[in-house]
């Protein structure tokens, strides 16, 4: 218990600090630098169908099966609402062995992915970078900080709609590219359920 009340109190950290995390040169470790505001699309696909998240519990959009191949080990969990950013948002916990770390899912039915490229959740520290999520635009999405790494990835579920996807882990086990492309791949789970629900 006190291993997922770790993983709990890092993951809502990360979730804090990726809104607030700023770099001190603006550059990602590549030496890019995030898009500027008004920049338009970094390269994203059209969206090929619309599934909605309205209404949905996040804690419904990764199955039996999938919980195990991401060796998933407690009860998904719906948190607190003082706790979210966007929308009802479910922990995912990995931490039957080290490193650990918890999977969290967030339905947003009040801002369009757009809304991370040149609106209301843009921020220039942020990088953004288009990622394949088949069917849907979509968007890693970190603060290009040397401290501790982040990632979320965004994908464009429908008009006005958005699910983020986030690995945090407990503690800094992971490089970046790693929380991206875990992140990702909870992403891609999640759309997978979501359009057996239509």
């Amino acid at each position: 218990m006190t291993t997922r009340t770790s993983a709990l109190t890092a993951g809502v950290l990360a979730m804090i600090t990726l809104g607030g995390c700023t770099s001190t040169d603006g550059r990602a470790p590549d030496g890019s630098v995030p898009s500027p505001r008004g920049s338009g699309d970094p390269g994203l696909p059209p969206r090929a169908r619309e599934v909605s998240v309205r209404g949905v519990d996040p804690c419904s959009l990764l199955t039996t099966e999938q919980l195990n191949r991401l060796k998933e080990n407690g009860i998904p969990r719906l948190l607190p609402e003082d706790t979210r950013r966007d929308g009802p948002t479910c922990a995912f916990d990995v931490d039957a062995t080290t490193p650990s770390y918890t999977y969290y899912l967030e339905v947003i039915a009040t801002a369009d992915l757009h809304d991370w490229i040149e609106g209301g959740h843009f921020k220039a520290s942020m990088t953004r970078e288009p990622v394949n999520v088949p069917g849907f635009p979509a968007l890693i999405h970190y603060a290009p900080s040397r401290g501790v790494p982040d990632c979320e990835t965004l994908v464009g579920v429908a008009e006005g709609q958005t699910l983020r996807a986030e690995t945090a882990p407990d503690g800094n086990t992971f490089t970046r590219q790693q929380l991206c492309d875990m992140s990702t791949t909870v992403a891609k789970m999640a759309v997978e359920t979501l359009e057996t629900f239509r």
